[in-house]
């Protein structure tokens, strides 16, 4: 009887394990390095190769990012681009493969002699339209691979370029938000504060509109630490953030600006007598008993307002004069309840 052919196309069984290495890479979310290293391992077992590996163009070399099998002890190696058949798949953006190490001049010869490899199978891996780097399988026989393997590589590299795009668009935003929003709390950190203050000032001068600041400072942060430990003062001041938050406007921006000190951007702001009602509506939200491990901790906080550009006419002048107005508030406070408990 004559040998039965090789199947062209990917089996159910392959398309199953496929779908459960996607919902794997769903679950690894941004992890692109752990990604790679599961499309290699996977590539490797539903090719039946010895070897798989993730090569990203740099220029006119090829580095091995991700690699099993085989090709383990690749990782981190360059190879030139000018001289392999990854490069040439980076080049013409089609998939190859190569059934004969020994007499094909596409590929470097003496590297494949090194590692034992007489067969292989490249797809290109694409991101935003670019080719820039190809999924790679390797066998020590020769005319292991097949249009079979090449479908599974085809639709690996699929998932993974599609998990490269996210990463590196989701990535730069994650990056963005670490950046701007403080850790503790997810607000606003103190350098988006300022600069969502000064796009609030100019487009009150666009508008014609004011725009309000408020300074606040917790009400004894230190004794809480001191008291319960950070654990529960870290506690205080998400709630203290949280609540906040609760009573801003869409509009408005709450910042955490470092320790017990928060900054909120009231914009726009009518007139004063809003600013007013805008800050007593903040501080009933922010004030009131908070219950952690069966322990009451009352939170409460002085609250400065200023109003540009009644008050100040430029952001540091603006803020000092909020800063003012809540510390005469402290004093006030701390006058008429000298001994006042957590």
């Amino acid at each position: 009887m004559p040998p039965v052919p090789a199947p062209s196309q990917p089996s159910s069984e392959d398309l199953l394990s496929i779908i459960r290495v996607q919902t794997e890479i769903a679950r690894l979310g941004l992890d692109l390095d752990a990604v790679m290293a599961l499309a290699v391992r996977a590539c490797m077992e539903l090719s039946r190769a010895d070897g798989a590996a993730v090569e990203i163009a740099e220029g006119p070399l090829m580095i091995y990012k991700a690699a099993a099998g085989s090709a383990s002890a690749q990782v981190g190696l360059s190879v030139n681009a000018g001289h392999s058949l990854s490069g040439l798949c980076v080049q013409t953006g089609v998939p190859l493969w190569c059934d004969d190490a020994e007499d094909d001049p596409r590929v470097d010869i003496e590297a494949c002699r090194r590692v034992g490899l007489r067969s292989m199978a490249v797809v290109p891996l694409r991101h935003d339209s670019e080719t820039v780097g190809v999924l790679k399988v390797l066998s020590l026989q020769p005319a292991a691979f097949g249009p079979r393997q090449i479908e599974i590589l085809k639709l690996m590299a699929d998932l993974l370029a599609a998990s490269m795009y996210f990463a590196a668009r989701c990535g730069k935003d994650a990056l963005f938000h670490r950046a701007t929003h403080d850790l503790l709390t997810g607000l606003a950190n103190r350098s988006l504060f300022i600069d969502r203050l000064r796009n609030a000032l100019l487009q009150a001068d666009r508008e014609g509109n004011q725009t309000g600041v408020l300074m606040v400072d917790m009400d004894e942060l230190k004794q809480i630490n001191d008291r319960y430990g950070h654990r529960i003062g870290d506690i205080a001041i998400r709630e203290f953030g949280n609540r906040l938050l609760g009573g801003a406007r869409r509009s408005d921006t709450v910042a955490r600006l470092g320790g017990d000190e928060f900054g909120i951007v009231l914009s726009p702001t009518a007139s004063s007598d809003g600013l007013r009602a805008s800050t007593d509506r903040l501080i009933r939200q922010a004030q009131g008993p908070l219950v952690v491990d069966g322990r009451q901790i009352d939170l409460g906080a002085s609250f400065g307002a200023a109003l540009y550009p009644n008050d100040a006419t430029d952001i540091d002048s603006l803020l000092e004069k909020a800063d003012q107005a809540m510390y005469v508030i402290k004093r006030e406070r701390k006058s008429q309840a000298p001994h006042r408990a957590d």
